[in-house]
């Protein structure tokens, strides 16, 4: 092998590793507004906010830096495959060759896998909710604001509002049937995934949550008291505020994947 081709292979390696560590520092931007949107949604409503553009943006960019590294590793492969012994066994170069491509294939996964969103994409996100059950404020008068259980059954991406079901209405509404309502995504708050805890945001202790009352599908504000972490199970333990009984606040048991941060500004 040349010095030439030689010095090429370790500068397309090296441009490699600088491909690698940008797309670090992109995803961990990425995250970050992941975690923003997720605890504020309701911030994509406000004049001037440009947080969708920024993601959209940063994924872009991710997905460009990801391509770019997947045509320097095929560079680098045919480099390689090209400096090879001209001796080497044609049996041998094809099982390399094979596992050669089989670690591509599994760094393209983990690249499609950590580009995608772990709490979820905003807009992605949005669309995905379809048949899934968030949590939805409803009503919102003067005093106070009610959040509920629903299940979403369309997001429409021109209008950005969600068509939610309602499939448990209270026993004090109009009539008894299923009740359905078109909700701003400010409106919306998407429930931890039941079968991901360990990606999940775990409230501290002292944190005032939104979280299903006990044998119902209404939100009300809670207090932790324990997590789930320190509880060694799947369940919060929690105050409801308003929930007195003999003069005293009682203790109940929430699962993690019923709990959501407090809107900013709920009223109760």
């Amino acid at each position: 092998m040349s010095s030439p081709d030689i010095a090429s292979i370790l500068e397309n390696s090296r441009e490699l590793d600088r491909l690698r560590k940008e797309q670090e520092d992109v995803l961990v931007e990425i995250n970050k507004l992941h975690k923003k949107l997720q605890a504020t949604p309701e911030v994509v409503e406000k004049p001037g906010d440009s947080s969708l553009a920024r993601l959209k943006a940063m994924y872009i960019q991710a997905k460009d830096l990801s391509e770019r590294e997947v045509t320097i590793s095929n560079l680098l492969l045919s480099q390689l495959d090209t400096s090879l012994p001209s001796g080497l066994p044609r049996q041998q170069r094809r099982k390399m060759d094979g596992n050669d491509q089989k670690r591509k294939r599994m760094k393209s996964d983990s690249d499609i896998f950590r580009l995608s969103p772990s709490m979820w994409s905003y807009i992605e996100a949005c669309v995905s909710f379809k048949d899934e059950q968030v949590a939805a404020r409803v009503t919102s008068d003067a005093e106070k604001d009610e959040w509920f259980v629903v299940k979403v059954i369309n997001f429409d991406e021109k209008t950005k509002e969600f068509e939610v079901l309602d499939e448990e209405p209270g026993d004090d509404e109009e009539g008894s049937g299923q009740k359905k309502y078109k909700l701003p995504a400010s409106c919306i708050i998407p429930f931890p995934k039941r079968n991901d805890p360990l990606s999940t945001q775990e409230f501290p202790a002292g944190r005032n949550v939104l979280a299903v009352y006990p044998g119902t599908t209404a939100l009300y504000k809670a207090t932790v008291i324990s997590t789930p972490r320190k509880r060694k199970s799947d369940e919060y333990l929690l105050e409801f505020d308003d929930d007195e009984e003999d003069g005293a606040l009682p203790q109940r048991t929430v699962p993690f994947h019923k709990v959501v941060p407090l809107p900013e500004g709920h009223r109760q």
